[in-house]
């Protein structure tokens, strides 16, 4: 079944990231400070949004980041964004961040969040994006859960 020029599926934007804690991303404990991970987050997030819309895109909000467990110093980050859904200019990303020990196989959830981008036209303007075109269960599931939070979003 061939796609539509204006339709994509999550699977072709999906974006991971990969970084090492080094001391300067950790604060005197030796844990990884929570400001340099969003960075890190938005950064794998604006490349997903980037490759589903094929525009420059910006960071328009970000939704409730939780920290769930700690990262040191040496551990590695694995970061994926998976768009949820495209409205008409903006998008919805989910990103997930991972930590494991360099010796240990085993990772763990650190963080999650949901970032709103908004692409941009050669002048700056705001852009339409490409519909989305969910797959699977939970692709479904997301998509219809991000035009809640969207509402919910707006009524605050």
């Amino acid at each position: 079944m061939k796609k539509s020029l204006r339709e994509k599926t999550t699977a072709d934007s999906i974006t991971v990231k990969t970084e090492v804690v080094c001391p300067n991303d950790a604060n005197p404990m030796g844990i990884l400070q929570g400001g340099r991970l969003v960075e890190w987050m938005d950064i794998a997030a604006a490349v997903c949004a980037q490759t589903h819309s094929g525009k420059i895109c910006v960071t328009a909000s970000i939704n409730q980041v939780d920290f769930n467990q700690p990262a040191k110093t040496g551990d590695i980050i694995t970061i994926t964004a998976t768009i949820t859904r495209a409205f008409n200019t903006s998008m919805e990303i989910f990103v997930q961040a991972f930590a494991r020990k360099v010796l240990d196989e085993k990772k763990y959830q650190i963080s999650e969040a949901y970032f709103t981008f908004v692409a941009l036209d050669a002048d700056g303007k705001v852009a339409p994006v490409m519909t989305l075109k969910p797959v699977s269960t939970i692709e479904k599931k997301r998509y219809a859960d991000a035009d809640k939070r969207r509402v919910a979003h707006k009524i605050k």
